[in-house]
């Protein structure tokens, strides 16, 4: 009986000592778990009034839920005296060197954060970007997905083509044309800025403002060579330049015009 009260002396102080960090804990999970579902929600506010991208908005609340619920589990385990220094040890270990086997893909990741949060191009842009040309089809969190003219498809990973140069040749709603055209010497450089001129003019899809440029750019070994330079809207780039192109040499022979071709002239000698 003896030993039942000195047990009985011994848990009440440890039970009420206990109880009360436990009640304590308890407040403090039910609060900190209300104030993170405050926190996610103004963060899903502020990403759809940003219209941040969805695949991002999901990753970025998952993430933020999860790093905010961890350290406030950690933070109760602590108030019940709990040690957490080797066990956050632990995880840091654990984090670096996962870290350093993922790195490259870690690379990609924080790649594609960057082009979903500044946005350098969008998915139907036209771009040039590691050696290939083509239209986005998908922005993925650790890649890009392209489709060619001649619809192939190809894959980028993010972190070089967000580190790297890039060209977005539809970031303007106008783009400039320009040629090279080369008549014969001996043939009439007025005439054929006339005609060049002309054949601008009849395309209404070349704009006038600003106006076309015409000029005599190079006497080159075999040919006088004209600059040609005019503006369209975007959609009409390679249409318009692919119709010059052969209305140029439509119209060029029934003028009188000449367009050079490489050639070798030998003359032979009798000895």
């Amino acid at each position: 009986m003896g030993e039942i009260n000195k047990y009985t002396q011994d848990l009440i102080p440890m039970v009420l000592m206990y109880g009360q960090k436990l009640i304590l804990v308890i407040i403090v999970l039910l609060i900190g778990l209300w104030v993170i579902n405050m926190v996610m929600k103004g963060l899903t506010k502020a990403m759809n009034k940003n219209e941040l991208d969805a695949s991002l908005s999901l990753f970025l609340k998952s993430l933020t839920g999860t790093l905010l619920k961890a350290m406030l589990f950690i933070s109760a385990a602590g108030m019940m005296g709990i040690e957490m220094t080797s066990f956050i040890a632990i995880l840091g270990a654990a984090g670096l060197a996962v870290g350093m086997a993922l790195s490259g893909t870690l690379q990609n990741f924080a790649g594609g954060v960057m082009i979903l949060l500044f946005k350098p191009f969008k998915v139907g842009d036209v771009i040039d970007a590691q050696g290939y040309v083509g239209s986005v089809n998908q922005i993925q969190i650790f890649n890009t997905i392209l489709k060619t003219p001649d619809n192939k498809t190809i894959i980028i990973p993010n972190g070089g083509l967000s580190t790297g140069s890039m060209t977005n040749y539809s970031t303007e709603p106008r783009r400039r044309v320009d040629w090279t055209v080369g008549i014969a010497y001996g043939d009439d450089v007025e005439k054929a800025k006339t005609v060049i001129r002309n054949l601008l003019d009849d395309d209404k899809r070349i704009l006038q403002d600003p106006e076309p440029f015409i000029a005599v750019s190079a006497l080159a070994d075999s040919s006088v060579n004209f600059t040609v330079r005019v503006w369209v809207e975007a959609a009409d780039y390679w249409s318009v330049f692919f119709s010059f192109n052969e209305n140029v040499y439509k119209t060029f022979g029934n003028e009188g015009l000449n367009i050079p071709f490489p050639q070798m002239d030998v003359h032979v000698h009798n000895t």
